[in-house]
């Protein structure tokens, strides 16, 4: 037996992260940041008109690239025995299991939607298309904890 952690998740509980697209974003972290700093530091100043206000906003412009790429890298579903936890690209929501009444994972969309008790649908950013097999694993496991997790309790107190 190798002392080395197996790379799929064992815990039906582990969170749900995308894969591809976090590589990416981080990579555009980086890169923007290396990019734009770079750029103000070697811009070279021309009649007074490059100065060292110009050059701050410059990197600044390069920070803010890297904020909306990192909050997209931080893409996260987290299941727990109570519900789930989702962060997605601008909003961060926690659902009981009974409230969610179905999952979809076909069609167009990039990432799996789930259907709500109250009619609504709600976009699960960290499980995406984009992840080919392991996409379909993770949609089956979410899949398996609603089905667990997502009976409501009978003859519960009103």
């Amino acid at each position: 037996m190798s002392g080395a952690p197996d790379p799929r998740p064992s815990d039906a509980l582990a969170p749900f992260r995308p894969r591809r697209g976090r590589m990416v974003a981080l990579g555009v972290v980086w890169t923007s940041l290396v990019i734009f700093g770079t750029i103000a530091v070697i811009m070279p100043e021309q009649d007074g008109r490059w100065g060292l206000a110009d050059r701050f906003m410059l990197f600044g412009v390069g920070v803010v690239i890297a904020a909306l790429a990192w909050r997209y890298a931080s893409i996260v579903a987290v299941p727990s025995r109570a519900g789930l936890t989702i962060r997605n690209l601008l909003l961060t929501r926690t659902l009981e299991w009974p409230e969610v009444v179905g999952i979809q994972f076909g069609g167009g969309e990039p990432w799996v939607s789930l259907d709500l008790q109250d009619g609504d649908t709600l976009a699960v950013m960290a499980i995406q298309k984009a992840d080919g097999a392991a996409a379909d694993r993770e949609a089956s496991r979410l899949a398996a904890l609603i089905e667990a997790f997502g009976e409501a309790p009978e003859g519960g107190t009103q």
